[in-house]
């Protein structure tokens, strides 16, 4: 059985734009990239790690734990050994508490990958490849949600170019969502149930390639 691990935020956690209920697992785009790989034979687990409001290195002044630099290479030792790691963050770094632009977070991103390439795992366990997946860019913040993201989509723009750059730089493939899906329609902000559906299913080719040792390409453009 091929472990995969994805870290993550509310929009892989699969928060339902405009409430606090939560897709089922079949429905957000880990269960729904774990049983396509499934179907084709590879006996693959899915491990979510989501945390909703989860930050690159940033705290929550509200919340406790929300920076995901603290928390991965804890993740990455407890669940090994893993196949892949599949980080997708930084919609919650422009919350409007911060004032972090595209390149801000992109330097965050490039500190959750070097903790993850330094946790303490078991002697003669593999070190997974990372795949970074770039969030979809932030759309006018509508609904109770709103405050919390003001100004968002302003400071986000950028976002897909800096992580590219700090993908390439540190040797991780990189996946845009952007490509395949736009933020939700309902809170400008996460992802609505067919953009769940229409990104596990986008990702993969790229998840197969990868574990399968067939990819030498680190953009999936």
């Amino acid at each position: 059985m091929r472990q995969i691990l994805v870290y993550a935020d509310s929009l892989s956690w699969g928060i339902m734009p405009g409430s606090r209920n939560r897709f089922a697992f079949d429905k957000r785009w880990p269960g729904v990239l774990e049983t396509q790989l499934n179907s084709l034979g590879h006996r693959v687990r899915i491990i979510e790690d989501c945390l909703n409001g989860r930050r690159t290195v940033w705290e929550d002044p509200f919340k406790a734990g929300r920076n995901g630099n603290l928390a991965i290479a804890q993740s990455i030792e407890m669940h090994s050994p893993l196949e892949l790691i599949i980080i997708m963050l930084g919609t919650n770094d422009f919350q409007s508490m911060h004032t972090n632009n595209a390149w801000h977070s992109a330097q965050g991103l490039k500190t959750v990958i070097q903790s993850a390439r330094h946790a303490p795992i078991e002697p003669g366990m593999p070190q997974p490849p990372i795949l970074i997946v770039t969030p979809p860019l932030i759309e006018k913040p509508m609904g109770p949600i709103a405050p919390k993201f003001e100004g968002a989509e302003n400071k986000c723009l950028g976002l897909v170019e800096q992580y590219k750059t700090v993908a390439e730089e540190q040797d991780c493939y990189v996946f845009d969502s952007n490509r395949i899906t736009t933020a939700s329609k309902v809170d400008g902000i996460h992802l609505d149930a067919d953009q769940h559906l229409a990104l596990g299913h986008a990702l993969l080719d790229t998840v197969q390639s990868i574990i399968t040792g067939r990819s030498q390409i680190f953009a999936f453009n």
